[in-house]
């Protein structure tokens, strides 16, 4: 894993950055048009999600669903794939909520000692 050629490390990059998680947090509730989750993702730009879409629905995560118009649109969906990280995913974020204030505190720390030096 810790290889810069070994395939492993390549699919974690891919399905374990910020865009991708928010993005599979959206959608395993329902699947979702491209516009929808942008709303939900403050913040995403329009290139990003893209990228972070195609990516995860060429690593079999997400399916993605032409609708017949009128309006035409795209739907994205968790994959049966996709939906095995849900609980690894809602570990991370207990981990999170549960451990804010002690990273912040941390934060804070390092900052002070980096404004004296």
């Amino acid at each position: 894993m810790f290889r810069a050629d070994c395939r492993s490390r390549l699919i974690l990059d891919q399905i374990a950055d910020k865009w991708s998680v928010l993005i599979l947090a959206a959608l395993c509730s329902e699947p979702l048009r491209f516009n929808a989750i942008k709303r939900r993702l403050e913040g995403v730009t329009h290139k990003a999600l893209t990228q972070a879409l195609r990516r995860l629905e060429r690593n079999g995560i997400v399916s993605r669903r032409v609708l017949p118009g009128p309006p035409l649109g795209v739907e994205y969906a968790v994959t049966p794939l996709g939906v095995t990280l849900k609980k690894p995913f809602e570990a991370l974020y207990v981990w999170t909520t549960a451990h804010e204030a002690e990273v912040i505190r941390a934060q804070q720390r390092f900052d002070a000692k980096a404004e004296k030096v």
